[in-house]
């Protein structure tokens, strides 16, 4: 019989690291009133516990990324007229699908995506050939929490590689330079604050840098840089699309509508009001901007992921005439 008192192994020690770092994240990434109720916590707790089962652990986090197919910056393949622009936005995210899918039925079809965060995740599946439908079936039927994995080493709680393999897997490409529709990834290199666009090398690793939320997620190194979410720096990348050539750009917002925030969300508007900060000069350099009013508080739950692409799916069909236009000037 084990002694009681011995000393815990490093097994359990990093067993239990990761249930603390998961069990953070679950809470910090879904936003809800202060009545919700208890048996919602109870199935946060238990996808919690199904994230350490199904997401695994990262025990090297900070591989360099260095080989031939490591995630770059090149010049398009030609030069773009119309652009899709998808916002970094968390569990907001979702309403990209929704507006994908209405765009898909108005035969709409742009000449190059550009997306940061969970807008470069869509944004690259809608460039590699996924319809609206597609990806509303892959968003709904998502367990967010399997996409963390445990990071064991570094100041990051998690590592998103699980994302590149399901990026890798839906894309059905792997390079970025083999997508029907050019796309780019918007991601803010680390050591300076730079925001750069990948565009070509392994799809699933820059989708995964596109997403590493700085202080949740372990940035990305790729040829020794540090690469992480661009959502401190250009969370609406409409700038970087005009860059890159396009004349006519549709940009998504998802972000929360801060002037319809309920009572009680004082707590937030310092962040509302910066990130508010950092996409007002990309909506304005929009040709035409989308801003779905899905509710204030967010959450990863299915309900609110399906409210979220019908609210981006009603406010793109509402918008047809304009969407016309724009594609057709």
């Amino acid at each position: 019989m084990s002694n009681p008192a011995e000393p815990r192994s490093k097994l359990e020690h990093a067993v239990e690291r990761a249930s603390e770092r998961a069990a953070e994240f679950a809470s910090e990434h879904t936003v809800e009133h202060a009545s919700v109720r208890a048996a919602e916590r109870g199935w946060r707790r238990r996808s919690v516990l199904a994230a350490l089962v199904l997401g695994g652990c990262a025990l090297d986090p900070d591989e360099d990324h260095h080989g031939a197919d490591a995630p770059s910056v090149a010049p398009l393949p030609r030069l773009p007229r119309t652009a899709w622009v998808f916002s970094s936005g968390g569990p907001r995210g979702f309403v990209h699908a929704g507006v994908i899918k209405a765009l898909d039925e108005l035969g709409l079809v742009p000449d190059l995506i550009v997306g940061a965060s969970v807008g470069a995740a869509v944004g690259v599946l809608r460039a590699a050939g996924r319809k609206g439908s597609e990806i509303e079936a892959l968003a709904l039927d998502l367990q967010p929490l399997a996409l963390a994995r445990i990071a064991l080493s570094g100041p990051q709680r998690l590592s998103g590689g699980a994302i590149a393999g399901l990026l890798r897997e839906h894309a059905g490409h792997t390079l970025l330079q083999q997508l029907p529709i050019p796309a780019v990834c918007v991601v803010q290199r680390l050591g300076d604050g730079a925001v750069l666009g990948f565009n070509r090398g392994d799809l699933g690793l820059a989708v995964q840098a596109a997403c590493a939320i700085e202080g949740q997620f372990s940035p990305v190194r790729i040829r020794g840089q540090h690469y992480a979410d661009a959502d401190l720096r250009m969370p609406l990348p409409v700038r970087l699309a005009r860059a890159l050539g396009a004349t006519r750009v549709l940009a998504v917002d998802a972000s929360a509508h801060e002037d319809r925030a309920p009572p009680g969300t004082e707590s937030w508007r310092a962040g509302d009001l910066r990130k508010r900060a950092l996409t007002r000069p990309d909506a304005e350099a929009a040709t035409l901007l989308l801003h779905p009013d899905i509710g204030y508080y967010a959450s990863i739950s299915r309900d609110y992921r399906q409210r979220c692409i019908d609210a981006g799916y009603r406010e793109t069909l509402a918008a047809t005439d304009k969407l016309r236009a724009l594609h057709q000037a």
